[in-house]
């Protein structure tokens, strides 16, 4: 593993029960109409893996996720983070945002440091991310827990989409992400602990936003702007529905482009 000093795996979360998600999905107004569509609906694993170009210990597990977000149950993505950025080597996709989102994982869990790569399923089960059968387990785990809320995301035309859900008794706040993203990268690494190397990332997210903290108690019906992620060329984009302080997910839904 790349470690910060006294760096240490955070223990798992409590499970809690996870948000059934339902996509009713169509085709976005600024493109055709066969250009996107519904993609897993139901019951999605998410598995986000924080990673970065500049740490010799991550490349397995960059091939690992690659693999996991070709399934139908998971959500897989690649968060890479700003930390390391400073050995040699500027990772091309870093955002300060993916090393807040880890920190805040691992400050919930009760641990101090974080490190790459690390895998976080499900918002609870932490794992160092090149453990293939440790993640695994972690999903079957995550997979079991049973679905409460639906979730919607509709196109409403021009570029702009809901995400909606209908009141429901909640534990404790939560919070409505959105994050898009890119299918895959080839990247050649100049310079730093992997310098000589082709390497591959998948489901590599461009941008992370908070749209909604919700206590459950009315319905929630929260427009979204995709113009922009559709202009750049995104691949597809995720909601992800965690209780506050990023604690467990509880729900995931997820829009791609047809043919990816």
């Amino acid at each position: 593993m790349c470690d910060s000093p006294g760096s240490r795996r955070p223990p798992s979360f409590r499970r809690m029960t996870r948000v059934r998600s339902l996509l009713a999905l169509a085709a976005a107004a600024l493109v055709a109409p066969s250009s996107w569509a519904e993609d897993a609906a139901g019951n999605l694993t998410v598995v986000e893996l924080f990673t970065s170009q500049g740490c010799n210990s991550c490349p397995p597990a960059d091939r690992l996720l690659g693999e996991l977000a070709a399934r139908e149950d998971v959500l897989g993505l690649s968060y890479h983070v700003d930390y390391w950025d400073y050995l040699g080597w500027k990772d091309t996709f870093s955002l300060p945002e993916s090393s807040v989102r880890q920190r805040g994982y691992v400050g919930h869990a009760g641990g101090r440091y974080a490190y790459t790569p690390q895998i976080v399923v499900g918002g609870e089960h932490q794992v160092v991310g090149s453990r293939r059968a440790a993640v695994e387990t972690a999903i079957r785990e995550e997979a079991a827990e049973p679905m409460a809320v639906e979730i919607r995301a509709r196109p409403d035309g021009g570029g702009m989409w809901h995400v909606a859900m209908e009141p429901t008794e909640l534990p404790e706040i939560v919070w409505v992400w959105l994050v898009t993203f890119d299918d895959r990268h080839d990247v050649d690494i100049e310079r730093g602990e992997n310098s000589g190397k082709t390497l591959s990332y998948y489901n590599v997210v461009r941008r992370i936003e908070r749209i909604a903290t919700w206590d459950g108690r009315t319905a929630l019906d929260v427009p979204v702007d995709m113009r922009q992620a559709w202009a750049d060329g995104r691949d597809g984009c995720a909601v992800i529905v965690q209780t506050a302080g990023f604690g467990p997910v509880l729900g995931a839904a997820r829009i791609r482009r047809n043919g990816s």
